[in-house]
This record gives structure tokens, sequence and C-alpha cells, in this order.
């Protein structure tokens, strides 16, 4: 019997039909056998006594398929390429991409699934996530040029597409490496009190960074060196160091012992990485470095003066490299260094502390002698007057008493002078004026002048002067008023300038009015929370009571305190007085642009909300339609507006515009209404798209899904255009629409003459009577059809996905796919193909290099897909074993080439795979072509292994 579809997608029993192929209309089913249709929703097995009464099952199954559509979640999974050492497979499935330093990492994503699925790359070592790229880029490559060691770990391919859970597949990338070895030594020297006796011990160890685990040996001249090979020696690894490092310990140096002695570092070639080793020469004079600094300490010197450092070496062997380096960060730029000398050139305040000199000769621990550079200088000069401290007074009074306070910051400390003036004349410290100091030691360094019983002839200008002893720095003079005048401060805020109301935007002046004699700095805080002031600190110094704020932000508003200092003025209790700053903004709306696509005739309503104001109260709002209005009004107890289309008209496309508006200004929500069509979503998991495939053309069968039909009037065709990739003429034709195209329904349309192997960019544009809507591109490249079910299979590996080949888990390495063009004569200068078997340079084939890393003996092996032995009954039996036609084409080029192989392996037949073809050596530098005939008797798959050196395939697989 047969199920077919009517024009209304109704599917119908018709009995007696005879059995034939599974279309996407007509569903012929046969008694024992299965069958899977195409769009991947149902299996239907046939069995005799159950087709009648299982049919309104079918019925349900198959209209689900074709409401369903192509739309499917996505998949994924990675292939790699570029210069891969080896990709295993581990437990649970991870994959292992193993990868030399400095090489170029090459992960493509393959992703299916419609719409086309979204990929984005992340990379997770340990505790630490780097995102590498966000893109919408179908089979999105990850490229890292020259990676580093710090690039290794575990990478994320994350596929999905809005329907289901999104598709996630790893791959770990671990990178190999090797660094030079380095040797250090160390020596004991030990006594016995009974019977004196001298020993001299020497440790010689050697470590090198590398992955995988390194693998040492020692060699002292010629002779390679072993465990029990010398009494004297004695090789061991320290248990706690897991293998970093290898020690030679030489016990009781005797005299063969002094020689030259090498550590080989090694990992085994893997990777192609070549051993590395470091000599080292032990001798009698074998000794761990001193220095000696011929510079005093500390050095004092003047900012702008040249500094010279010496450090010169007394002993060691080998002789000892120096070093220096800088206490606080690294060398000033402007530095010089030659061996051991360093030169600082103009030195300033901030290149001053400690310098060291470092001797490393590898032998013992390293020399380390430093020195101080102090520059000298003065900085911050302060004041303060303090009223008689035992009366609690807040004013100067006669007969009362005074303090003067004086405050700078002097390097170094101790060469800090200071000394007071009257009206200009030197002042001496006596029983009425009384001059202290502090602490010299104590920074910032101060100084007191305490005026006992305040008379009229002590009113004058007092000037606290600060010097270094040594002079050459600038001094600091701070002048102090005192007299009838002098009281201390007030603060006043204008009554225009507090509650102050601005405009968001403007530039702000919040006023503090200071009063007094002599007049404090300002400091400006915010007083209602413990937040940053606009340029970023707690507090803002303000030296005529004004703070500006140029562009105010509607955060700044609040409560704003400004505050006497208790410095530059009087020692009190601090004034203080509040400023209340309103800034007004204009309403925040959503959504700020909406494009909203409609048909002719349709209903819709257009809606503007707003977010929030200041003020929030008096919103008017206006609906316009370009410069055409449409409708005002005002928010009274609403926060949103709408508008109605009742039945859309051609003057009803356009930009709509709802401005809400305040006493700062208006916000705006903007709809563009439009009748584009949306862009069509191409279909790229297409079975066999290779619908053509002659020897100098080929066809494609170009398929997709229309986004949204239903949105916009009836598509009435698609504007197909199309060129070669590289050049710029386009080629364009219409594709007519009968009737309305329905939600996830595919579209099909041929392309045929197609040049091979010449790649396409397509072009697909819908139309409605609006006229042209969103376009969509996409890149077609040749490749050869994979149906395993159709007569004739080929594959020339042009596309990523290789024609559904895949890796045998079970051998030691992968073939890569390659072409001429990215080939790297680098590391094969001699071996691989100039051009894929039809002379193309952009022509892909599979490719194994094993002369470097490979080993004797290790396989590669590369298996096609499954093939279903065609049954020759109309019952799905098979009579008698069919032959079938396996042809590919090889290049076997170089000194290592072992042997090729081409298996057989069939279903139920695991591990009797059987040989079918074989040849051993080189074959020369040209493609030759391989056919052979095979029998399977069951679902099969054919297998092309290696042993050694680089070859190409292209296969192909008929039968009559």
């Amino acid at each position: 019997f047969a199920i077919s579809r009517d024009t209304n997608s109704r599917f119908t029993l018709n009995p007696g039909a005879e059995p034939r192929e599974l279309s996407s209309d007509r569903l012929h089913l046969a008694l024992g056998r299965t069958y899977h249709h195409r769009s991947g929703y149902v299996d239907i097995n046939v069995k005799m006594g159950l087709v009648f009464g299982l049919l309104w099952l079918f019925n349900i199954f198959l209209e689900g398929i074709h409401c369903q559509g192509v739309y499917a979640p996505p998949t994924v999974r990675i292939i790699h390429s570029g210069h891969a050492c080896n990709v295993e497979e581990e437990r649970y499935t991870e994959r292992v991409y193993t990868i030399r330093e400095g090489e170029t990492l090459e992960l493509a994503c393959l992703v299916s699934g419609h719409p086309r699925p979204q990929i984005r790359w992340t990379k997770t070592a340990g505790s630490a996530s780097d995102r590498f790229q966000d893109s919408s880029v179908f089979n999105e490559t990850l490229r890292i040029t020259r990676i580093q060691r710090l690039q290794g770990g575990r990478y994320y391919c994350k596929a999905e597409n809005g329907l289901g859970s999104p598709a996630i597949k790893s791959i770990r990338v671990d990178v190999y490496y090797l660094d030079d070895p380095i040797v250090t030594v160390h020596q004991s020297i030990g006594e016995a009190k009974e019977q004196f006796y001298y020993e001299r011990t020497v440790f010689l160890r050697c470590m090198a960074n590398s992955n995988p685990p390194v693998r040492y040996s020692w060699r002292r001249g010629q002779e390679f060196l072993s465990q029990g090979s010398d009494k004297g020696v004695e090789i061991y690894e320290p248990f706690f160091t897991q293998g970093e490092t290898k020690i030679l310990k030489l016990k009781n140096l005797r005299p063969q012992d002094y020689a030259n002695y090498s550590c080989i570092a090694s990992v085994r070639n893997v990777c192609g990485i070549t051993n590395k080793n470091v000599l080292f020469k032990l001798s009698n004079k074998t000794a761990s470095p001193t220095i000696k600094l011929l510079v005093e300490d500390p050095i004092v010197v003047n900012p702008g003066q040249t500094v010279t450092l010496v450090c010169v070496t007394s002993g060691g062997d080998p002789t000892p490299t120096l070093t220096w380096v800088h206490s606080a960060d690294e060398l000033p730029k402007k530095s010089v260094l030659n061996g051991g000398t360093l030169t600082l050139p103009a030195i300033s305040i901030e290149e001053a502390g400690v310098y060291s000199c470092v001797a490393s000769n590898n032998v013992g621990n390293p020399a380390k002698k430093s020195t101080t550079i102090v520059v000298r200088g003065l900085k911050k000069g302060r004041f303060w007057i303090t009223p008689d401290p035992y009366h609690n007074d807040d004013n100067i009074q006669i007969g009362r008493e005074v303090k003067i306070s004086c405050q700078v910051e002097a390097t170094p400390p101790e060469e800090l002078l200071f000394s007071w003036l009257k009206n200009g004349r030197p002042l001496r410290s006596s029983e009425r004026m009384v001059i202290t100091h502090t602490d010299p030691e104590v920074q910032p360094g101060t100084t007191n002048l305490d005026i006992i019983d305040l008379k009229f002839t002590d009113f004058g200008t007092y000037t606290c002067v600060a010097v270094l002893k040594n002079g050459g720095i600038p001094e600091i003079s701070i002048d102090v008023n005192i007299s009838s005048t002098t009281v201390p401060p007030e603060l006043t805020v204008p009554r225009d300038k507090s509650p102050l109301v601005v405009q968001e935007g403007d530039t702000v002046e919040l006023q503090c009015l200071v009063s007094g004699k002599p007049k404090p700095i300002i400091l400006w805080s915010r007083a209602d929370k413990e937040v940053p002031m606009p340029d970023g600190g707690l507090q803002t110094e303000s030296y005529d009571g004004a703070l500006r704020i140029v562009n105010v932000s509607r955060e700044m508003t609040g409560t704003y305190r400004c505050a006497t200092s208790q410095y530059n003025g009087f020692n009190v209790k601090p004034r203080e007085a509040l400023v209340e700053l309103t800034v007004q903004y204009p309403p925040a709306v959503e959504p700020l642009f909406t494009e909203i696509r409609q048909g002719l005739g349709r209903a819709f309503t257009l809606n503007c909300r707003m977010l929030r104001a200041h003020p929030s109260k008096v919103l008017k709002y206006e609906w316009k339609l370009g410069t055409r209005l449409l409708t005002i009004g005002q928010l009274d107890q609403r926060d949103e507006t709408d508008y109605h289309v009742r039945a859309l008209n051609r003057e009803g496309y356009g930009e709509y515009t709802c401005e809400v508006t305040n006493e700062a200004g208006a916000g705006a929500c903007r709809f563009l209404v439009t009748g584009r069509a949306y862009a069509p979503e191409f279909y790229y998991d297409t079975y066999s798209a290779l619908w053509q495939n002659r020897p100098r053309v080929y066809g494609f069968k170009l398929q997709w899904t229309q986004q949204n039909p239903l949105s916009v009037d009836r598509i009435v065709a698609y504007r197909l255009g199309i060129k070669q990739t590289g050049q710029s003429r386009w080629w364009e034709q219409e594709i007519p629409m009968e009737g309305a195209i329905a939600k996830g329904e595919l579209i099909t349309h041929n392309l045929t003459e197609l040049i091979k192997p010449e790649a396409y960019l397509v072009r697909l544009t819908p139309i409605t009577r609006f006229g042209e809507g969103d376009s969509t591109d996409r890149t077609i490249r040749y490749s050869a059809p994979v149906n395993p079910h159709l007569r004739e299979f080929q594959c020339s590996f042009e596309d990523e996905a290789v024609c559904m080949f895949t890796q045998d888990k079970r051998d030691d390495f992968d073939w890569t796919r390659h072409s001429a063009a990215t080939r790297d004569t680098k590391y094969t200068p001699n071996t691989g193909p100039s051009s894929d078997r039809v002379g193309s340079k952009q022509g892909f084939y599979m490719y194994i290099e094993t002369s470097r890393p490979r080993l004797e003996g290790e396989k590669a092996r590369l298996l096609t897909p499954t093939f279903n032995v065609a049954p020759k009954s109309p019952y799905g039996t098979v009579t008698s074993s069919p032959t079938y036609c396996f042809g590919f084409y090889y290049h076997m080029y170089g000194k290592h080439i072992g042997a090729l192989n081409a298996y057989l392996r069939q279903k139920g037949q695991s591990g009797a795979d059987s040989s079918v073809w074989t040849l051993v050596g080189n074959q020369g530098d040209r493609w030759k072509q391989a056919k052979v005939n095979i029998h399977p008797t069951a679902s099969f798959q054919v297998g092309t292994t290696l042993w050694e050196e680089q070859w190409v395939i292209n296969a192909e697989l008929r039968w009559p």
C-alpha cells in the first residue's frame, strides 16, 4: 500500500500500491521494511496485521511531519586543522588536541539545525574564563597563530538557534613545549669529630619547563652517566618535585669529577620537539658569586642630578652575570645599564628608593647588595592657628595664649630646619615667644610658635621658613597674619544657591561664602551618601568656596556639604553648610526604536512607555507620522500611551514618533512601520545538496524557509542573485511564488551549470507588493554528494564536513584536510602534492605527515560513511553478494613512505576487517588512481590506513 498527500496536506491510504522510493510527497510502505522520513520526526515499521489498525496513528505522525517543517534544534561537532601533533579520544568522549607551541591552532565548529545556529567560542582553564568571540558566522573557525602555552585549555563551541537547548561541544588543547634546561650547583662540606676528614659534595640540579614531562639524562664528557655506573655518582629525583628536576650528586669529589657535565632534556621528540642540553664546566675553582658596591649607602642627591651605581664581581666561577633591580618597580625607562654600571640621568623624586645589584652564576645562591637613593625635597607646607587651648576659645583675645603651627614634608627628614620671622625680622625663642620643633624623625615635620599673654605689640605677620640644611632645594615660607581682624571662619550659602535646580548636561556652580581671616580651604563632600565627588575623590578642595561641576548628570542630585579645613586657618571646630542640588532630566522612554512589519489592511497598536523623568509630573505626549501630527495628550496617572492603527494603508508606512516632554526636555519612542518582508533563512542541512555532478559542471539544490512569512503581504517572488567568488558581475533572475508561503515551508530551487570546483555567492531577496524585502547571502562550494543510499557516492573533500568520513578512534593519529594553498613548506618542503588531482591549488584532500613526529608502525585510519547493501528482492533480503567498485586517487611521495591499505569493515563482523588493497613505498610526486571490487554482504564501511609519511585520497564508490 502507499500513503499519499493531497493538496490540503491530508494523507490517505492506497491499498495495493507498489512499493517505491520514499519521497516528501508520497510515502510508500512495504511489509517487513523500516522507513525513516527525511524530516527526522518518525520511524515507520510496517508489519502484517498492524497496517489498518494503526492507520490513524500514521496519519497523526505524518501530519506532524508536515506541520513542524524543517525547523530543528542545533547539533554541533568540532573538527581540526592546522599543525596538530595528535588528536585523541579520552574517557567520557573528551577530545584532546595536541599542538606544538608557536604553531597555528585551527578549530572549526560545524553545526546543523534550522534556523542557522549562532556560534560562540569560549575557553576555560581552571577558574579563568576568556571569551574569544561572539559571532553569528556559520562554521566559525577559531584560529590562534603562534599559540602559547598559557593558551592551552578546554575550548567550547556553543551553537544555538532558539530551538531547544543550545548544543555544546568541547575539545581540550594541550600545548607542547620544551624550554632550555638550566643547571644549578650547590656544594656542602662535612666534618667528623672522632676521626677528622674533609668531604666536599657537589649537587648538580637540572631543570627545564616542559609539556609533556621532561626526561633528563646526564653526560660527563662523552660518557653517559646512570645510577650505579660510578660509585662516586648518585642520580635521583627528589620526591617532592614530581619529576620536575633530576639531581646529579658527586660524593667526596675526586680529580676525575672535575669535567664538563651535560644535562640533556627530552620530551621524546613529540610534536617534533628536539632534545635540548646545557653544558656546565666543574673545576676546583667553581664557586658561588661575590660582589662589591662602589657607592655609598644611602646616596643623597638633588632632583635633576645624574646618579651612577657601580657593582663589580669579587669572586665566582663561572663568571657571574650582574643585573640591577628597583624595589618599587622596573628600572626607570631612561636608565642606562652597562654591565654592572647603572646610570640614572636627571633623577626625580619618583625614582628614589632601594636599588639592588644581583649576581648569579647558577652556583650556590645569588649574591645581592643594595643601596638607597634619597632625592632631597620639600613639599606640602600648611599652617593653622590655635586660640588659647586652656579656655576653649574660638577667637584670639588680648591677654590669652595663641599658637601658630607650621608643617612641611621633607626628604630626608633629618635635614629639615625651621626658622621664624616677625614682620620680616628673625624671631628667637623667649619666655613669651616659645618656639618648639617635633622630632625630626617624625614625618611630616612640625614647628610651633606659642605667644604667651598676647599683647597689641604682638600683632603682625609671622613667617615660618623651612629649608634643608645642605641647601640646593628652594625653601618653603608660610605667612600668618595675627591682628585684631584675625577671626575664625563662618560659612553661609547665598539664598538663591540652595536649593539649586539645573538641567542635566549643564555646568553648575555650588557656592559657599566664607568669612574670617585668614580664609581657610573649603572641603566639599556628599552629605546624603558616601559616594565619590565628580573628580573621583571623597573630598574636593576649593580655595574660593565654589564647587564647579561640568556636564552635571542625574546621579549627582543630592545634598552637598561645604566645611572649613583645619589647616591654613583656625584650628577650631569645622564650620559647615549644606547645599541642595536637584538635576532635572527629560523622560527616559522605551522602546527607543522598534521596527514593525505589517501587511496592508491590518490593524496594530504602538505603545510608548515612560520609565523615569524629573520632574515626573506635567508630562505631555505627541504622536507623529513623519512630520504630520497625529494626536496629543497628557500623562496624568499613567506612564504609557498607545496609538492604534485600524487598517494600514500605503500612506501609513513610515516612521512614527511619540515624544514625551517635561521641563527638562523630551524623550522619544520611534517605530518604523514597513511592509518589507523578512530575510529568508537558507537551509544548510539539505540532504545531498549536490544533485547534478557532471565532469566539468555541477548543480546545487538551494533550499530555504521564509522568516515570518505571514507578518507582511504575500511574497510573490524571490530575486535570486549569483556570482562567482572573486568576480564582480552578478547574474539575477526572479523565482515566482504561487500561493501563500507557510511558516516552516521548505522552498527549493535548483542551480545548474556551476563550474567545478568554483564557489559562488548567492543572494536571495523576497518581493511583495510593498517592494523588495531583506536579503540574505550564502556561499556554496562544490562538494560531492554524501548520500550512502545513492547508486554512486563521490567525495572530493571540498566541504569541511569531509562527506561524513570519520577518524577511527582506534588508530594512533588523525588525517587532516589540506590544500596545496595551505600546505606549510616549512615542515614538508619536499613532500606533499603541489595541487589536487585536477591541478587546482585551491582543491582539498586528506593528508597525513608522519616523518615528524610519527614513529614507525603508527597508523592513521579514515573511515567512509556506512553504506547499506542494496537489496535485490522486493522483500528487502540480499539474495547474492553485490559487487561494488571502490576507487580513489592517492599521492604517496617521500622517503619515509610505509604501506597504504584499504580495508572492508562489515556490520556484525567487528574486529575482522578484511584487506582489499595494499601498496608499499614511494610512488613518486604524482597522483595515481586505484580501483578495487568489493563484495559486502551487510552494511559496510571502507577504511584507508597508512603507515608512515603522507598521502592523499579522493574517493568514489560505484555499484551496478
